[in-house]
């Protein structure tokens, strides 16, 4: 699924309604809103299968005023008869100079934008998106300390917009991830990551499978516990920052077991998505 960004998840489905939309349309282009964010036309560059039921969509935005790693967008469709319906996502690329915002959306079979997104958007369409929103959990280029990423499914993808920030600052941070995932099949990004994996450091890439695992791993599936945060993370003693992007569930528990292993809550920085969810 989409990621969603401190949004009253009740409120935002009675918004939105049933129905999908099947059509875009006219641009709002310019309306003013929350302040100094405006609705910026947005034109499809590139379209990216990332699993089979995953996108990542890039665009060129017209007005873009740049981002830091971590913020998300708003994308906004419309119908003819003027209803529209707006989602959040996270942006997965890095900053640039070109106005070019990547995200990566799921499709959720009963939803009503990502099918639209994953399915039917062709290159060349347009939508309007508005942003980069959100100031709490960013990474910025001149973090030196040692960060901890923790992704549940698709919590992966503001995570990923960190990592490739920080390679294109040629930040020398030590950064590691921890990414939870359903199956190998569920993996975004699997060959950025395998070549991340390859390269060893500035980054480490360590997974575990939820429900089924590769043929070749040693190990049941599991759920991220005590066990893996003592092997596979920072110790406190080093005063790393965390970051932990999931599901609620997911968000929650990692969280927990965070402070159970000494970390100040200070030090973890948290995003979560979806209504409730169970934890990946």
């Amino acid at each position: 699924m989409g990621n969603w960004h401190d949004v009253d998840a009740e409120r935002q489905t009675r918004i939105l309604g049933e129905s999908r939309l099947s059509h875009l349309w006219r641009s709002m282009e310019g309306t003013a809103v929350f302040g100094r964010l405006t609705w910026h036309t947005a034109k499809v560059l590139d379209l990216r299968a990332e699993t089979a039921n995953a996108r990542t969509i890039a665009f060129a935005v017209r007005g873009w005023p740049g981002h830091v790693a971590g913020q998300h967008v708003d994308v906004r469709l419309t119908a003819p008869d003027g209803y529209s319906a707006v989602r959040s996502y996270s942006i997965a690329s890095a900053p640039n100079l070109e106005g070019r915002v990547e995200i990566t959306v799921e499709r959720i079979p009963a939803g009503e934008v990502s099918p639209y997104l994953t399915l039917e958007l062709m290159v060349g369409d347009e939508v309007e998106l508005r942003g980069p929103i959100g100031g709490w959990f960013v990474w910025r280029s001149d973090q030196t300390e040692p960060i901890q990423l923790l992704a549940g499914g698709s919590g992966i993808v503001p995570l990923m917009g960190m990592i490739r920030s920080h390679a294109v600052a040629k930040s020398t941070a030590a950064f590691r991830l921890l990414y939870s995932v359903r199956e190998p099949g569920s993996i975004l990004y699997r060959q950025e990551l395998e070549a991340l994996s390859a390269q060893h450091a500035p980054v480490t890439v360590n997974y575990t499978y939820t429900r089924s695992v590769p043929k070749d791993w040693s190990g049941p599936p599991r759920r991220v516990n005590g066990d893996l945060i003592s092997q596979l993370t920072w110790p406190a003693s080093l005063g790393a920052t965390f970051y932990v992007c999931g599901p609620t569930g997911f968000v929650e528990s990692v969280t927990d077991l965070l402070i159970d292993a000494g970390n100040s809550r200070e030090k973890i920085k948290t995003e979560r998505f979806g209504p409730t969810g169970e934890p990946k």
